[in-house]
């Protein structure tokens, strides 16, 4: 941490801070203007600073002499992370306090989850302000996502209520950038659907989450991952650690991260030999360059290879660029392969893909779970897991029996079970259990239809996950299982809803509990196929199906 770290004063030079103001933020920068370590002070809030700390800063200028030096104080509105164009995510670090194990303890205290409510609406009014848009906002009932709505609809309007200082008013608002639309927001709760999160996937980038150490959109790998052993008796080598960015300037990524994992190896491999090919002629163009003779048709070819070579030599940073990013994917895709294949995680996805669409097994759960070369532990967990939250009708006690000493004999640790029981007993009372998959539709969709305020927000013929019932309830204006708020509303009742025609062209969905990559290009593969509209996934946290479980883990064993 930069800022705790130890400084030396460089009285000289300009400051800028870029924080949150936390108490330990705020004490150190009190305690910079003390030490007078810089000529003037930048002060840049990640999220808005309240009065009382503001002039705790005051206070220690006054004191230090340094009004005049504190020369600028922004609240930036940022406390959120952009993963990618149309993704973000609440927070990295201190994820723990909003984490779906935080927000559904069995003994958590009202303060806590109003502090935690608090803190993800804190996230989300940012992400708003930042957009320069206020949304209508639409959430199901009697859950943390409602609570989430209410608290985020009020927060909203008090800032939009005072006229002097709004955010969404004049200079504030992006100019032009949703001029004549609103966008809709979607709250959603990771209760609603628990499997996907614990669904082995097959696209790309879902993968690297899934079976590598993927955060940030970075990726870190141990070099030589599949290095030969060492001999006998020697110290095994010690493997460097190497990290990868996929960003959106690498153009394989963005074309291939959404793409199922065979057809992203058989680009990979299109990619090489076409590498190759323009490298042999490089090559080829320098030997003929380096010809000697006065042989006339050597010369007029030289004329024509020199414009050649110019044109190659001129594509060179291209060229190396292309191999950096090559190798990049072959490593990466390599080390995907290899869990692949250990964990034969093909047959996992298939398997689990069938479950969650009601289609026929081939094959019983048993075997797979007692299979010692069919994946770990934990893939036998997350299998098991997703039957028992899709079966319609639970296992009789002696299956559940059979079950469990397959998965204790497998090394399973049945923490997580004793947790997907309870819930499943609790959503039982709530209301009735999700409908996983629907006939035909591949499973794997999310949001088939997003309400707008009476037209239709398709989503249909994309593979079909949970939420998609959901979210598709909020379009009849029948029933009234999804809450409206519309800040801007004088004052909101819901009775209010309007039913005009307009559709919505831009949707934020965001689950409140966490999200994972599955549900993200969902939305993406949704998007594409309908002109004109546009879906922003967010989530409180980004989980990997490992910190899921190891998260239903400790929910169990309480």
């Amino acid at each position: 941490n930069l800022l705790h770290s130890d400084r030396d004063p460089i009285p000289d030079v300009p400051a800028i801070y870029f924080v949150m103001p936390t108490e330990e933020n705020i004490d150190r920068i009190c305690q910079d203007l003390r030490n007078q370590l810089y000529e003037s002070y930048y002060l840049n809030f990640i999220s808005a600073i309240s009065r009382s700390k503001l002039e705790d800063i005051a206070s220690a200028a006054l004191a230090a002499n340094a009004v005049s030096q504190v020369t600028k104080v922004f609240d930036q509105y940022l406390n959120f992370i952009t993963l990618e164009d149309d993704m973000f995510i609440l927070c990295h670090q201190n994820k723990e306090l909003i984490s779906y194990h935080a927000i559904n303890r069995a003994d958590i205290q009202d303060t806590d989850m109003e502090a935690i409510m608090d803190t993800i609406v804190d996230s989300l009014f940012c992400f708003f302000v930042t957009l320069g848009a206020v949304p209508i906002i639409r959430c199901p009932r009697g859950n943390a996502a409602e609570m989430v709505a209410v608290k985020l609809d009020k927060k909203l309007r008090e800032n939009l209520r005072d006229a002097r200082n709004s955010l969404f008013t004049g200079d504030n608002i992006s100019a032009g950038q949703f001029s004549f639309q609103r966008p809709l927001f979607v709250l959603a709760d990771r209760n609603v659907d628990m499997a996907t999160p614990l669904h082995h996937t097959w696209t790309y980038q879902a993968l690297i989450h899934d079976v590598l150490d993927f955060h940030l959109n970075r990726v870190m790998m141990e070099e030589g991952a599949g290095a030969e052993p060492s001999p006998a008796g020697a110290r095994p080598k010690k493997k460097n650690r190497k990290s990868y960015d996929l960003t959106a300037a690498d153009k394989f990524w963005q074309k291939h991260k959404g793409s199922p994992f065979p057809e992203v190896a058989e680009s990979v491999q299109e990619e090489l030999d076409a590498y190759r090919a323009q490298e042999d002629e490089v090559k080829r163009l320098k030997s003929i360059m380096g010809l000697e003779g006065e042989d006339e048709g050597a010369i007029s070819m030289l004329s024509d290879n020199t414009a050649k070579l110019t044109s190659a030599v001129s594509s060179l940073p291209e060229l190396l660029e292309k191999k950096r990013l090559i190798d990049l994917h072959t490593n990466v895709a390599t080390a995907v392969l290899d869990h692949i294949k250990s964990r034969k995680l093909d047959v996992y996805f298939e398997y689990e893909e069938k479950l969650m669409s009601k289609s026929t097994l081939d094959k019983s759960l048993l075997d797979i779970i007692s299979d010692p070369d069919a994946g770990t532990p934990e893939d036998k967990m997350r299998l098991f897991l997703i039957y028992y939250i899709t079966a319609q009708q639970a296992p009789s006690e002696s299956d559940l029996e059979q079950y469990k000493k397959g998965l204790l004999d497998a090394g399973c640790d049945l923490s997580p079970l004793n947790y997907i029981k309870q819930w499943k007993a609790f959503t039982k009372m709530a209301a009735t259990p999700a409908n996983y998959g629907n006939s035909g539709v591949k499973p794997m969709g999310l949001f088939s239809r997003v309400m707008n305020t009476g037209s239709q927000f398709v989503m249909e013929g994309v593979k079909n996950l949970v939420l998609k019932q959901h979210v598709s309830r909020i379009v009849s204006p029948e029933t009234d299982d999804y809450r409206y708020f519309d800040p801007k509303m004088l004052r909101g009742s819901e009775s209010s809803i309007p039913r005009n025609k307009n559709p919505f062209q831009e949707a934020i969905v965001f689950v409140v509990g966490g999200g994972n990559y599955i549900e993200y290009q969902n939305l993406v593969d949704y998007a594409k196929s309908k002109q004109g509209k546009k879906v922003v996934y967010g989530c409180s946290e980004l989980f990997s199906s490992a910190q899921f479980i190891k998260q239903l883990s400790q929910l169990g064993q309480k």
